[in-house]
């Protein structure tokens, strides 16, 4: 196997994931590979126990999961008289420290309820105890004078103080302050859309995901993923397509279903799935944005734009229009190209 270019740009984390645009790194073979699973959909490591349907992405998950089948416990707790046995070493680990490690010295807060005294490592074991033993009250108020509100996670006192803050619009000189996210949102879309243009066509864009997604329609060429399967020579233009088809027609998986009563569909792809739902939904579809011409999908612009163009450019409309579409070899793009050699290297646009 040749040398890979990534392994010099990051000494400590030389496997990357190849799956555009996804950055991540490791260190270590395995850790990809059981990243690559959530692109893939494909977990290697089945389990052999009859009756059971579970699979892996590593050989350590599986091994893990096999012990709830022999009921084996490996990892004896290692403090005198304590009989405790645990499946893993970080269980075991994890019980030693609660149990067997922890001091009164280590405990630094104390409940100053009447009568109790009871001692805690972390403030927030403190607040549940008197919030559940003594006040019966959540435990996270709301500091604001006058709001009474009370809350059982930081979390959700977080989101109500929003209330009384509200969502304050961060561009220079702009004094607005939305009282609900939703206003906020609306505000920043009519007041400060932000627009990138493409440098071909003066296109804009409302950020640079769209742009990049035009500008394969100026690209001179165009890469395409094949199927490592044997005697299959389908080729797809993205990842999702070529997951969904190794999920579908070469491995069998279509564990989404539709629930609409009468409707036996099922797919390889949640996101098929999603967008399937649109046939049972009138409504939905009718709010659907309607399917653009051939010439609107291959030039990036509206279909009133790409007619306009169309009529200053060419003679009235007849046969010699679509062969000269047909003919514009940045449409036809390169031959297909092996996965293995796309997963090695970036996606180019």
């Amino acid at each position: 196997m040749g040398e890979n270019i990534h392994d010099y740009a990051l000494p400590h984390k030389r496997f990357i994931c190849s799956f555009p645009p996804c950055a991540a790194a490791y260190d270590k073979q395995w850790k990809l590979d059981a990243h690559l699973c959530s692109h893939t959909g494909i977990r290697p490591h089945a389990c052999p126990q009859d009756g059971c349907a579970k699979s892996f992405c590593t050989p350590y998950h599986l091994a893990r999961h096999q012990l709830t089948h022999s009921g084996l416990r490996p990892f004896q707790c290692s403090a005198e008289n304590c009989k405790e046995a645990f499946r893993t070493n970080a269980s075991r680990a994890r019980h030693f420290g609660r149990v067997h490690a922890a001091t009164p010295e280590s405990k630094r807060y104390a409940c100053t309820a009447d009568g109790c005294g009871a001692l805690f490592k972390k403030h927030r074991q403190l607040k549940a105890h008197v919030s559940e033993r003594h006040t019966h009250l959540p435990a996270y108020a709301c500091p604001h004078d006058g709001c009474a509100m009370r809350f059982n996670f930081p979390s959700r006192l977080k989101r109500h103080l929003k209330v009384h803050q509200g969502y304050p619009c961060n561009h220079s000189g702009c004094t607005f302050r939305g009282s609900t996210w939703t206003e906020f949102v609306r505000h920043r879309k009519e007041q400060h859309q932000t627009q990138v243009l493409c440098q071909e066509c003066g296109k804009a864009f409302r950020d640079s995901w769209f742009l990049e997604q035009h500008q394969r329609v100026h690209a001179d060429t165009r890469l395409v993923y094949r199927c490592p399967r044997d005697d299959c020579d389908r080729s797809f233009t993205t990842t999702f397509n070529l997951q969904s088809h190794l999920r579908s027609f070469h491995d069998g998986l279509r564990p989404f279903a539709c629930d609409h009563p009468g409707c036996s569909r099922t797919f390889a792809m949640k996101q098929s799935l999603l967008r399937h739902g649109v046939v049972h939904d009138p409504q939905r579809k009718k709010m659907a944005r309607p399917k653009r011409s051939l010439p609107s999908r291959l030039s990036g612009c509206s279909d009133k734009m790409a007619k306009e163009k169309l009529a200053e450019t060419q003679k009235p409309p007849g046969p010699v229009e679509l062969v000269h579409l047909l003919q514009d070899t940045s449409l036809l793009g390169e031959p297909p190209q092996d996965l293995s050699a796309a997963l090695t290297s970036p996606l180019t646009i």
